[in-house]
């Protein structure tokens, strides 16, 4: 380790605090500080390098270091990094949103921005609590949630969240939620609970931290026709899926489903910088007008120009280099180069999402991949496998033989 190497990790040890981080194993082990990205790759500042097999937390659409979006941000900055969105507009902010609208015209017509996945659902609950008690139906304060759900870390988006080791301690102080399991659940659900549900959310097409669970085929089309036949508004978390990962732009497009809001993140700027977006209809903007009705909830980057111009570079990308064409043909060659390897219990795919049950410890799994020159983690026993869309066909296949090896020893 060198001096500079060796003053880092101190510093990191001695005042750093990571997320989802058993910190007292942390501790105990020689971090890994990454130092640079290049396409698929990271490399720490030993020069290691590493295949980036979760992309940064399901982040990473086009590789790192893009050049395009490396461009779109370095010509921003000289422009403008960020002023205000409170009562002022910029051009990259406005353009985005006229993007991310187009591709559901006439129905999602209002984009609001926020910083990060979890902002964007309290943005949508907060949204439809407040439309239902100045629109006539105040009675309706509930917000029902699947089982094993995950939708993000802040008070009110963890409370909704299924998954007990996320929300232990203070999920309970949050929003009003009914828990259900399957759609024949919502069918059986007393009356008074449909009467007083504001809205429903759901990860479409697959649970991701629930061990990446695929949902069956057409139940979101079905879950669509539901919560229209009761009036509730159907939220969907995109934060994971959005962005090419199912191998359409947005996983609700694999049924046609258009939802009341549409939550995005992670990947909407292409993995370089936080932003997040949720989209609603003409109808609920609308409910917002007059005096008294103003939606009072904002952050201080909101619409940040840097980020906007990311995200319109990203989303260029997906053009200019026809990026979800491949996507399926890529998903289904390491779903089946990995078939028939030994020690895999189950294997669960939509697109380039994909995660692998495994007889062992996943977090000894993912150290021991880590070895092999491939970064990712697990959640429980399941190994994730969630690379840039980028990827190429030697870098699938190295990570083809590192997860190989693992297994065979």
């Amino acid at each position: 380790m060198t001096a500079q190497d060796d003053k880092w990790v101190s510093a990191d040890l001695a005042h750093s605090w990571h997320p989802f981080t058993d910190q007292e194993l942390w501790e105990g082990e020689e971090p890994v500080v990454i130092q640079r990205g290049k396409g698929a790759w990271l490399f720490d500042t030993k020069g290691r390098r590493y295949l980036d097999a979760n992309s940064s937390i399901w982040t990473n659409i086009h590789g790192h270091s893009h050049p395009t979006i490396v461009s779109a941000i370095q010509k921003q900055a000289a422009a403008l990094c960020h002023s205000s969105y409170l009562g002022l507009a910029n051009d990259k902010a406005s353009e985005l949103a006229q993007k991310l609208c187009g591709f559901f015209p006439g129905i999602l017509t209002r984009c609001f921005f926020s910083d990060d996945g979890s902002t964007a659902l309290e943005v949508a609950f907060k949204m439809s609590l407040q439309w239902r008690q100045q629109n006539g139906h105040p009675e309706r304060t509930g917000i029902i949630a699947f089982e094993n759900a995950y939708h993000g870390d802040t008070l009110g988006a963890a409370s909704v969240g299924g998954v007990s080791r996320f929300i232990k301690g203070y999920g309970e102080s949050g929003l009003q939620v009914y828990r259900v399991g399957t759609l024949a659940d919502l069918q059986s659900l007393p009356e008074v609970v449909i009467e007083t549900a504001s809205a429903i959310v759901i990860e479409p097409i697959v649970q991701g931290v629930n061990q990446m669970r695929l949902w069956p085929i057409g139940m979101l089309a079905e879950l669509r026709t539901w919560s229209s036949q009761n009036d509730i508004h159907l939220i969907l978390d995109e934060v994971m899926t959005g962005f090419g990962r199912t191998g359409t732009m947005f996983a609700c497009q694999k049924e046609d489903v258009t939802p009341d809001f549409l939550c995005l993140a992670k990947g909407l700027t292409g993995g370089t910088m936080p932003l997040a977006a949720t989209l609603t209809t003409g109808g609920i903007y609308e409910g917002f007008k007059g005096p008294g009705r103003t939606f009072y909830y904002g952050h201080s980057y909101t619409g940040n120009a840097l980020g906007c111009a990311a995200a319109l570079a990203s989303l260029s990308l997906f053009e200019t280099e026809n990026t979800l064409a491949e996507v399926e043909r890529k998903g289904h060659f390491l779903e089946a180069s990995l078939g028939n390897l030994p020690g895999i219990l189950e294997i669960r795919r939509v697109g380039l999402v994909l995660g692998f049950d495994i007889e062992g410890c996943g977090q000894t799994f993912c150290r021991d991949l880590r070895e092999k020159g491939v970064l990712t983690r697990p959640i429980l026993n399941t190994v994730v496998l969630m690379p840039p869309l980028s990827i190429n066909d030697e870098e699938l296949g190295f990570l083809i033989n590192a997860v190989t090896s693992i297994l065979k020893r």
